[in-house]
């Protein structure tokens, strides 16, 4: 069963945040999910749960850009427990992930998954995505800096 996750699966969430690399206690992630779940429509968390445990789940995130006429969906996370991969958890997830991009009128869904997670690429392939692109990041510090870096 795909469904909304709750403050509830925090417990649930942790060891899959933290076989992602993102460790986080339960209070930290009832936090993080209360304050993505009431930012705005656009974003979603679905867990996957089969006979009342949950076994993963994706993050979804919809944004509206400039030099595209309809919002890109993006899956900026997801997880399936590892006992309980190859049982169709994950296919089931972007299934859902898909739908709801669809109903928000996306047409162009982004998956994003880093060089530590490169066994998840084969997975992506084997449902239809691509590589294009290259993505860049870097951290920023919470101060703020003058120009000359002081």
């Amino acid at each position: 069963m795909i469904r909304d996750a709750s403050a509830q699966d925090a417990r649930a969430l942790a060891p899959l945040l933290d076989a992602l690399g993102y460790p986080a206690g339960v209070a930290t992630i009832e936090a993080r999910l209360a304050s993505l779940l009431a930012s705005d429509v656009t974003a979603r968390v679905l867990v996957a749960e089969v006979n009342g445990v949950v076994q993963g789940f994706a993050t979804l995130h919809a944004t509206p850009t400039l030099h595209r006429p309809t919002p890109v969906g993006r899956i900026t996370g997801l997880a399936v427990r590892a006992e309980a991969r190859g049982r169709g958890i994950g296919h089931a997830l972007v299934a859902a992930a898909e739908a709801h991009f669809i109903r928000l009128g996306a047409t162009r869904v982004e998956v994003t998954s880093g060089p530590t997670h490169e066994p998840a690429y084969d997975f992506y392939r084997a449902h239809g995505y691509l590589d294009q692109g290259l993505r860049f990041a870097k951290p920023l510090d919470a101060a703020p800096r003058t120009p000359e870096g002081s």
